[in-house]
């Protein structure tokens, strides 16, 4: 039976389910952190000890960790189970799996990056020799987010750790039998004072944005990142900021269109859409949209089978709040494929709207969830205008044969980082940086880059004795001019 067909006769259904009354926020019970204050200054007297600027103490540090990942796997799978609903397979492959693959490429690359890097002088400076030192900022903030609640608090940590920092990590309060379990394994990991750990809410983030840290790093909300750049700004304190946005995904007509929809499916549909940078809404070639919005459908159809919602795998909304906003930005006059909520399991259906425009409430904010508009257009210079239009999104997918639309969308079209023919799956690797641009938020981390970002780089100029030239030196004369513009130019 044809997807489209079938899911377009749920739509009453749909309208019913969507009209259900949602049952009142549940409590949480916060954890106290104990005193912020007395945890700064455990961290700043470890890091005056100096005993964090020993590689070796580093790497350390970094196998105890790994050794702790891997003997509570089962627990850690267990929470993720239990804030997110995620499945045992999808909790290795997000969250434990690439965790441990940064902590693999760091240990193995950590020396080398620690070391000075020598840069060849130039003759202004002779003699002399150029290098550049890293050194670690000294005590660090991570704040993670609830989404993914274990890689997204430890793979930063990872850096700051590597980097030489001591760390104070800071889970969400949304996603509480992880967070308890990832203070219990860096209790059980780290000395203390060199990462610590603050459970709790909003007055406990408030607590710790009004320390001085040496670094912040955020993860999370546009709007509360906006928040932790204005706090750290009264002590001058660099961060990064890896946000959200509505991140497009292009689909142009000559693209292959099986391959398109499956690989949108996976990145929408993970986590149930509550990845940064899941394809937030589609831009889709009106000569192949209805050919694509079936293949899509059959493909979740495929995934999640007929009834995703009894899926064992497929997860739900992290909370009510968050299951109210998702579940109102459906319009069952759209909906051609899915539109089911369980009020009840907060869970929402993978679904597909159709017939969409820019003015559609699904287009004014983050979606979030499982829920995927298509908008139809007539060429791709229509599409690029559409995202230029708009605040520079975290990801763009692009999904295209051809390489001239490939060079043009990579060259003109601003974003945080991407695929081409695929989506979600750049952010899977140590080898390169990830991080936004604009409203999407500013630095970037993973691999080297995650070192660099907890690293002050210091350049460092070594000047010869045997030889000192009287150029800059008074008296100034024509001659020395001369020299210097031969020099200087």
């Amino acid at each position: 039976m044809n997807p489209l067909a079938s899911a377009l006769r749920r739509t009453r259904q749909a309208r019913t389910c969507l009209a259900a009354p949602v049952p009142p926020c549940r409590k949480r019970t916060a954890q106290a952190p104990g005193d912020i204050g007395s945890v700064m200054e455990r961290q700043r007297a470890f890091f005056a000890t100096g005993a964090t600027i020993d590689v070796d103490f580093r790497l350390r540090a970094l196998k105890r960790l790994d050794e702790a990942i891997r003997s509570h796997e089962a627990e850690i799978k267990s929470a993720l189970r239990q804030d997110l609903g995620k499945s045992s397979f999808e909790g290795y492959l997000c969250e434990i799996g690439l965790t441990l693959s940064e902590l693999g490429y760091q240990t193995s690359h950590l020396r080398r990056w620690a070391r000075p890097r020598h840069v060849l002088p130039d003759l202004a400076n002779f003699p002399s020799s150029y290098r550049v030192v890293p050194e670690p900022y000294g005590v660090t903030l991570v704040m993670s987010p609830w989404n993914y609640p274990f890689m997204l608090a430890l793979e930063p940590l990872i850096g700051a750790v590597a980097a030489g920092n001591c760390c104070v990590v800071k889970p969400s309060a949304y996603s509480p039998a992880t967070s308890a379990l990832i203070a219990r394994i860096l209790r059980e990991t780290f000395e203390p004072g060199h990462v610590d750990v603050v459970l709790g809410g909003r007055a406990e983030n408030a607590e710790l944005l009004e320390q001085r840290f040496d670094y912040i790093f955020f993860t999370g909300s546009v709007e509360v990142g906006k928040l932790v750049q204005q706090k750290a700004a009264r002590h001058l304190t660099p961060v990064t900021l890896e946000l959200g946005g509505k991140s497009p995904c292009v689909i142009a007509r000559d693209a292959d269109l099986d391959v398109a929809a499956t690989r949108v499916a996976f990145g929408k549909w993970l986590n149930v859409g509550q990845t940064c940078v899941a394809p937030d809404y589609v831009l889709v070639d009106e000569a192949v949209e209805m050919e694509f919005a079936e293949k899509l459908a059959a493909a979740a159809a495929r995934m999640y089978g007929a009834d995703a919602l009894g899926n064992p795998d497929y997860g739900h909304l992290v909370n009510e709040k968050h299951f109210k906003r998702v579940s109102s930005l459906i319009d069952p006059a759209k909906v051609v494929y899915g539109g089911r909520v369980s009020p009840e399991t907060l869970q929402v259906e993978p679904t597909i709207m159709m017939g969409c425009s820019g003015d559609d409430p699904a287009m004014q904010q983050e979606i979030f969830g499982p829920v995927l508009p298509i908008i139809s257009v007539r060429s791709m210079d229509e599409a690029e205008a559409f995202v230029k239009g708009r605040e520079k999104p975290l990801a763009l997918y692009l999904f295209t044969r051809d390489k001239q639309l490939e060079r043009r969308f990579l060259g003109h079209v601003p974003f945080g980082g991407g695929c081409v023919n695929d989506t979600i799956v750049h952010l899977a690797t140590s080898r390169m940086g990830f991080g936004g641009v604009g409203a999407s938020g500013m630095g970037a981390y993973h691999g080297r880059r995650s070192f660099e970002t907890f690293s002050h780089l210091k350049s460092v100029l070594k000047k010869g004795t045997w030889c000192d030239l009287p150029l800059r030196y008074q008296p100034y004369s024509a001659a020395k001019l001369s020299l210097v513009r031969l020099f200087l130019r």
